[in-house]
């Protein structure tokens, strides 16, 4: 679509070219048949004369600035005339004093902030997100990014990485701070209480469905005197003593219940303080990271969300594209409706700006040298043309009728002199 605009825009250039410039010829050879005609005639009288001057200086201002126009571009009727075609031989000067240019005055840290200031790209960029068309748009490019970055990576290669980055991550973290936060909170809260009960109910469930096994351990370690109905009422009474001490656990104001508070606390104390701890924290999670059964889990779960995040990417109104599209939107919103996070942002952007600037203005203006002077000759002439051609032709055409007009002047001076 745009090769097709700047195709047409190009051929509206051409064709106003050719139109000025035939207008400014035409002026010049009708001044110049005029000119002739006049001399030719040999006719008598002021105003025939008038007319010889007037004609003969506009031939004479046209010719002199189809000549410097001409030279401009090319040489005049291809004669070698010195400093002409002034564009095709002074390219590379062209070149190098437009990176220059836009060095020096495009590419100014200060000029370039003040213009992000006045932007005010921040707002603008939130207003745009905020819009949910313009967030589903960029949404689905995002999608579109990461599904073709997705599937050019080697999915075992991915695998190992992804398994590689998460082990390491998790070597790197200290797990006996984040331990004793999370055993503080549960204290707090009054949470490990609750766990302790769920502990004793398992214990006492077990030990109630499973009064056999005191039975058979009470019998191995009895005497062979003892009758088995006493090794069975031993066994029983066991069991009912170990229910009932713990219901009787279970209850708040118990003294094993402030042991236990004072043991969590003292563990707390420990995972934050002590050394020993963290070191067998950290084997415990070494230990852990090394066993076989986690390879294999890591593995199952990268294969689950694999599988998850290739069907998101197929579907065209997938939860993740609402998902992002959501996220953009809420972000646009942040930013437009908060002042403050907007001039934050805009030093930001001025910051990265002014930074990858200033480091970059000379490859940035030697880069527009260079681009200039690989042109071909005819190209830069042909585009500098069509750039300015149509207002050539008018110095041409005022050339022409400004030099009817002085002449007539001078030729009108000459005969009040006379």
């Amino acid at each position: 679509m745009s090769n097709t605009a700047e195709t047409a825009a190009t051929l509206d250039q051409r064709r106003s070219l050719r139109r000025h410039r035939t207008i400014a010829t035409t002026l010049l050879v009708a001044m110049g048949v005029v000119y002739f005609a006049a001399v030719k005639s040999g006719l008598p009288g002021l105003w025939m004369d008038l007319l010889r001057a007037g004609t003969e200086a506009a031939l004479v201002g046209g010719l002199a600035d189809w000549f410097a126009v001409t030279a401009l571009f090319r040489r005049p009727l291809g004669l070698p005339i010195p400093h002409t075609a002034v564009i095709p031989n002074s390219k590379d000067r062209i070149g190098a004093g437009l990176g220059s240019f836009i060095e020096r005055h495009f590419l100014e840290p200060e000029l370039v902030a003040a213009r992000l200031r006045a932007l005010g790209v921040s707002r603008r960029l939130g207003a745009w997100l905020a819009d949910r068309r313009n967030a589903d748009v960029v949404a689905d490019r995002l999608v579109v990014i990461a599904s073709f970055l997705f599937r050019s990576f080697n999915d075992q290669k991915l695998q190992r990485l992804v398994q590689m980055t998460l082990r390491r991550q998790l070597r790197e973290i200290e797990l006996a701070p984040a331990l004793a936060t999370l055993l503080a909170v549960l204290r707090r809260n009054g949470a490990h209480g609750q766990l302790l009960d769920h502990v004793l109910r398992a214990v006492r469930t077990y030990i109630s469905i499973h009064e056999d096994q005191i039975l058979a351990i009470v019998e191995q370690r009895s005497r062979w005197w003892v009758p088995r109905r006493i090794d069975r009422r031993m066994a029983k009474e066991i069991a009912d003593g170990l229910v009932a001490y713990l219901d009787d656990l279970g209850t708040r104001d118990h003294d094993a219940r402030a042991v236990f508070d004072a043991a969590i606390e003292q563990l707390v104390a420990d995972l934050r303080h002590d050394p020993a701890y963290r070191e067998r924290v950290n084997a415990m999670r070494d230990r852990f990271l090394a066993a076989p059964e986690v390879n294999a889990y890591f593995e199952t779960l990268w294969q689950g969300l694999r599988a998850a995040f290739e069907q998101q990417l197929a579907l065209p109104n997938s939860r993740l594209r609402q998902a992002l599209s959501g996220i953009l939107r809420s972000i646009g919103s942040a930013i437009a409706e908060d002042p403050a996070l907007q001039a934050r942002m805009d030093n930001r952007v001025e910051e990265g700006i002014q930074t990858l600037i200033v480091p970059w203005r000379k490859e940035i203006g030697r880069f527009v040298a260079d681009v200039v002077r690989s042109w071909e000759t005819s190209t830069i002439v042909d585009r500098v043309e069509l750039a300015v051609g149509k207002d050539l032709q008018y110095i041409r055409l005022n050339g022409t009728l400004v030099g009817a007009a002085v002449g007539c002047a001078i030729f009108a001076v000459t005969q009040a002199l006379r």
